[in-house]
């Protein structure tokens, strides 16, 4: 369904963008009749570098794999030992939550400071949970930078006061620090079986697992009641249905294992709620189960008031899990997805919820198996997810991403991703209608190192088929993406086609290259899209591969500050480079794409427009005539053509007879250049230049002839406008 535009609803988003950007994340009041973006949440942020401090700011940074670019605002503060960052407390309080990194291999602690009274407790600090490698993921490097450690301070504080951090004894960057009032222990529910009933040690020290499943076994139809304490578990429970698993509250009951349970199917109706999985993942090893649930909880279940903390993954869902509801919770920490609903995922909603440092997608729908239909991610607020998107969907049918709040995505992701990336089969693509609704996007998209382009901070991608679902976006607010706002690619370079998509209403604050990225084939509709403060030009449309068929921007009225467009094909805009203007030094030619009627062995087109004289192009062997033609993405005034051939004296002087041809659509072509010998000597650095006078897109060189070698042969054909 779309929400109707209303200027209420773009000053709600606009207000949490702003809150979000001066490290404030707060609940901001929702407009009459809509919700804001993000989750209500029960702490307030506090970015370290808007604090007092004596340690040294980095950032910010956008680059892969440094500690500003997976931080909170891309900037965080590095303490040596004796330096402090000293927090105004902006809300009562009487617990913190704090993010940080320390050297790899390292250990340590922070002493803590409040109203500058030193503590009698320390926050310890850890590398253990950090800097996790992916070797078998493309382009993923060492990541995962950052933890987050908590505490109770053990006293209330009020707003105005402050909370100061000091190293004590190994560096530590600070990014942000969450304040909240913790509330007390809950009571335990008449009737229900205690775990420590059942032998749980509540000081960690004993293995509770088989109290705790002795509890489950004796509470069917009822409630495990879980008091306050630390229980260690050693293996998964299973079997869980028909129950509620209760705690006193996260700060009060704390269950620590990595694997909580581990389950292919349940009857369902299991409740649980209010307390702590903390687990002891280092590593992301997939073929393990390391996850708060994996596998199925069952029909109408619920997950709620959980704190979910160095998992694999928090939620990994197969099976029947219809209506499921995810509410409430904070996912932490995890070295792969936050939550994956795996297929087969039928009206399950995933609301109200705050994640942040995921080790893969946030929050991801796969249609594995089995689509997943009228599912719902609404209202949760994502930040930090350091490898993959703040939102996924790939495939299924009906889907609904909703009023979110995704900030500062990292190396291979956007802040959403809609998308037929198949991964494995039997994949059931995109189909129904895909609502992405009154979502708010601070930061997203990155630099993609496995395509060298960036990724936008919304994107459609049809991987590994057609996009044919009926694609709504509307009411979105993108504010300080590094690279552009909307992007339509088909990310295998297979050029399939992105259609029937729609985006209406959208406020765009800051880009720094465009507003629409479109690469592959397809089509949009863009109507009541505004954008400030584009960083090159509104639109860059350049599908690939070349010649794979056009993207179509329609202009559907109510746009404005995005009308120019990027007209260099050959160049990929970098942020705030402004569009390039054409000057005699410039290449039109360098990493196009490159055709030929036939190669030799290694020898390929491409060869012939790398930049590197030393690499070249041959043709198939006595087989004249041969041709190279080359895109140049666009038609371009062409007044020189460069032929070269590596550069050294092993290359003996030959002399190759050729044409210059040009086409402006690919088909017919003209001559620019009469067919004539054109000497190559070592001695003049094997170079020629051929004078040409036209307009072409399509740049072919037609050759006949070669009196050192039965082919075609070119180490570099540059082409230039003046």
């Amino acid at each position: 369904m779309t929400t109707p535009r209303t200027t209420a609803r773009r000053a709600q988003a606009a207000a949490t963008a702003v809150a979000l950007a001066a490290g404030l994340l707060v609940a901001v009041a929702p407009a009459p009749a809509h919700a804001a973006a993000g989750a209500t949440l029960p702490f307030t942020s506090v970015e370290a570098e808007s604090a007092a401090h004596t340690g040294s700011r980095i950032g910010p940074d956008h680059t892969q794999g440094t500690l500003a670019s997976e931080a909170s605002g891309r900037q965080a503060v590095r303490l040596n030992a004796g330096e402090r960052v000293e927090f105004t407390v902006p809300r009562a309080a009487n617990a913190v939550t704090v993010a940080y990194s320390v050297p790899d291999g390292r250990s340590g602690s922070l002493d803590v400071y409040v109203n500058g009274q030193r503590l009698d407790r320390t926050l310890p600090v850890t590398s253990r949970y950090s800097y996790v490698d992916t070797p078998w993921i493309p382009g993923a490097r060492t990541h995962h930078f950052y933890a987050n450690a908590r505490m109770l301070l053990g006293r209330d504080v009020q707003a105005g006061d402050t909370v100061a951090f000091q190293a004590a004894n190994v560096q530590v960057t600070v990014d942000v620090a969450d304040f909240e009032q913790a509330p007390g222990a809950a009571a335990r529910p008449a009737g229900s079986v205690s775990v420590t009933d059942k032998g749980a040690d509540p000081t960690g020290q004993g293995d509770s697992t088989q109290a705790f499943r002795e509890a489950v076994a004796a509470a069917q139809g009822g409630t495990v009641w879980i008091p306050p304490g630390e229980y260690r578990l050693t293996s998964s429970l299973s079997g869980v249905q028909n129950v509620t698993l209760q705690g006193s509250g996260h700060w009060h009951s704390v269950v620590r294992t990595s694997r909580f349970i581990d389950q292919t199917a349940s009857s369902g109706a299991v409740h649980i709620k209010d307390f702590a999985v903390i687990g002891d993942v280092t590593e992301r090893v997939d073929s393990n189960p390391d996850n708060f649930v994996n596998g199925s909880l069952g029909p109408d279940s619920t997950v709620s008031g959980m704190w979910l903390q160095h998992l694999k993954v928090g939620l990994w869902l197969t099976g029947n899990n219809d209506n499921l509801v995810v509410e409430n919770s904070r996912f932490l920490d995890m070295t792969a997805d936050g939550l994956n609903l795996n297929g087969n995922a039928r009206g399950v909603k995933v609301r109200n919820n705050f994640l942040r440092n995921q080790g893969d997608d946030a929050l991801a729908m796969w249609s594995l198996n089995a689509p997943d239909v009228n599912s719902v991610f609404e209202n949760n607020t994502i930040t930090q997810p350091n490898l993959a998107n703040g939102i996924a969907i790939y495939g299924g049918t009906d889907i609904t991403v909703r009023n979110n709040l995704i900030a500062d995505t990292n190396a291979l992701g956007s802040g959403i991703a809609i998308s037929n990336q198949k991964f494995l089969d039997p994949f059931h693509p995109l189909s129904g209608t895909i609502t992405v609704d009154g979502n708010t996007l601070v930061r997203t998209g990155a630099m993609n190192p496995n395509w060298n382009h960036p990724m936008g901070a919304l994107r459609v991608d049809s991987y590994d088929s057609a996009i044919d679902a009926q694609v709504r976006i509307t009411n979105t607010t993108i504010t300080d993406s590094p690279y552009s706002a909307f992007e339509f690619v088909s990310g295998s370079g297979r050029g399939f086609a992105a259609r029937n998509i729609t985006v209406d209403g959208a406020t765009v604050n800051r880009t720094g290259t465009v507003v629409v990225q479109a690469e592959t084939q397809g089509a949009a509709t863009f109507r009541d899209v505004t954008a400030t403060g584009v960083g090159s030009a509104g639109i860059y449309n350049c599908p690939y591969p070349a010649g794979s068929g056009a993207f179509t921007v329609t202009d559907g009225g109510g746009n404005s500050g995005w009308d120019s467009t990027w007209s260099d094909c050959s160049t990929w805009p970098e942020p705030g480079q402004g569009e390039p203007q054409p000057g005699p030094d410039r290449n039109l030619a360098l990493n196009r794409p490159a055709t030929a009627t036939g190669s030799q062995d290694v020898y390929t087109p491409g060869k012939a427009v790398d930049g590197d004289p030393n690499t070249y192009w041959e043709s198939a062997n006595h087989a004249f005539p041969q041709t190279l033609t080359i895109d140049l993405g666009a038609a371009r005034s062409v007044r020189r053509v460069v032929l070269k051939l590596p550069p050294q004296a092993a290359w003996q002087a030959r002399t190759q007879t050729l044409s210059v041809q040009g086409s402006t659509d690919g088909s017919a072509y003209t001559t620019l250049a009469a067919a004539r010998e054109y000497r190559f000597d070592p001695a003049t650095g094997n170079t020629v230049t051929v004078p040409v006078d036209g307009g072409p897109r399509h740049l072919r060189l037609h050759v006949t002839g070669n009196t050192g070698w039965p082919a075609a042969q070119f180490s570099e054909v540059e082409v230039y406008g003046s």
